[in-house]
C-alpha cells in the first residue's frame, strides 16, 4: 500500500507524516456524510475539499496510534552513574478528549531519577508525543507516560504532572473558559514527600 509522505523539518529533526490513502478516503467519505447530516452542502466551493482535510488531521492528530513508545526510550539509552533529579518541563501536549473528541491542550512536566541508565532528553517529548496522540482522557495520558519510563528505564522514581485546558468544558457543557486541570502520579522515590517537594520547588524555579 503506497503512502504520501510530507516533509517537515524543525531544528535538526526531519519529520514524515503519512498518510494512508485508503484509511484517508473511508475518513472523508463519512466526514461528507457529517456535514450533509448537520445541514451543509459539502460540494459547496468552501467545503469542497473539507473531509478530506479533516480526514488528513484526525489521521495526524491520532498518528500516536502508530508509535510504539518504549521503543523510543530504548532508541536512546546509554549507561551511566548520575543518580540525581532529571527533569524535562513545559513539554507541550495536544490531545483529544476521547468522550467528545474535543481538544485538550497544556504542558506535562516529567521526572526521573537515574538507575544505571539515562535517557536522551528528546525522547522523553516523544514518549509524551505518542501517548497524547490518541484519544485520551488526562488521568490515564498521566499513567501511561509514567509507566513508560518505570517500566521501560527501571530508574529510582518517575514523576508526572499534567496542566491542561479541556475543550470540553471551554466551547460545551459547562463553559469555563479558565478551569485547568491537573493530574499527577509518581513512583519510587517520589512517593517519599522530601523527594516530591524537591520536584515541585525545580517545576516552580526558572533559569533567569
Amino acid at each position: 500500500m503506497k503512502e504520501m509522505a510530507i516533509e517537515n523539518k524543525m531544528d535538526d529533526y526531519e519529520k514524515i507524516d503519512l498518510y494512508n490513502p485508503t484509511k484517508i478516503r473511508a475518513l472523508s467519505g463519512h466526514y461528507h456524510k457529517v456535514l450533509e447530516l448537520i445541514g451543509e452542502d459539502p460540494t459547496r466551493e468552501g467545503l469542497e475539499k473539507t473531509p478530506e482535510r479533516v480526514a488528513k488531521a484526525m489521521q495526524y492528530l491520532t498518528h500516536g496510534y502508530d508509535l510504539n513508545p518504549v521503543e523510543i526510550l530504548k532508541s536512546a539509552m546509554f549507561k551511566e552513574d548520575y543518580r540525581q533529579m532529571v527533569i524535562v518541563k513545559d513539554i507541550e501536549i495536544y490531545s483529544l478528549c476521547e468522550h467528545h473528541m474535543l481538544p485538550f491542550v497544556g504542558k506535562a512536566h516529567v521526572a526521573y531519577i537515574p538507575n544505571g541508565y539515562i535517557v536522551g532528553l528528546s525522547k522523553i517529548p516523544r514518549v509524551v508525543d505518542a501517548y497524547a496522540r490518541r484519544l485520551q482522557v488526562q488521568e490515564r495520558l498521566t499513567m501511561q507516560i509514567k509507566n513508560c519510563i518505570q517500566e521501560t528505564l527501571n530508574p529510582l522514581g518517575v514523576a508526572v504532572v499534567i496542566e491542561a485546558h479541556h475543550f470540553c468544558m471551554m466551547m460545551r457543557g459547562i463553559q469555563k473558559q479558565n478551569s485547568v486541570t491537573t493530574t499527577s502520579d509518581f513512583t519510587g522515590a517520589f512517593l517519599t514527600d522530601k523527594t516530591r517537594a524537591e520536584f515541585i520547588h525545580l517545576l516552580g524555579s526558572k533559569l533567569h
